[in-house]
């Protein structure tokens, strides 16, 4: 083998890892945009958790005033979704079953 060959090869295994540099230096910069995407998305979202907090004290606060028992309608509404949420699981299961008894 002789010094042209190695030269090449050597050439070739530069080019391969400067691209792969590159490749990386894109990743980093992808994951440091994502990571202030995070950030930002989390104080966002405890802002409005904050809000929901606040507006929710504020319509209880009104119910009372007009003699709504709040916690009462939301109670109502907590097991009013965990109903639909079942019977949407239920529905899911029984699709699935039945698409599985049409394909054998």
């Amino acid at each position: 083998m002789g010094l042209g060959s190695t030269a090449k090869k050597i050439q070739t295994l530069s080019d391969r890892a400067e691209a792969m540099y590159k490749q990386v230096q894109k990743l980093q910069q992808r994951i440091t945009g994502l990571e202030e995407k995070t950030d930002e998305t989390h104080d966002t979202v405890t802002r409005l958790d904050h809000q929901l907090t606040e507006q929710r004290q504020l319509l209880l606060a009104l119910a009372e005033e007009q003699g709504i028992d709040g916690e009462e309608i939301l109670a109502e509404a907590a097991i009013d979704e965990v109903d639909v949420d079942a019977d949407d699981s239920a529905s899911s299961e029984a699709e699935t079953t039945a698409g599985e008894t049409t394909a054998e």
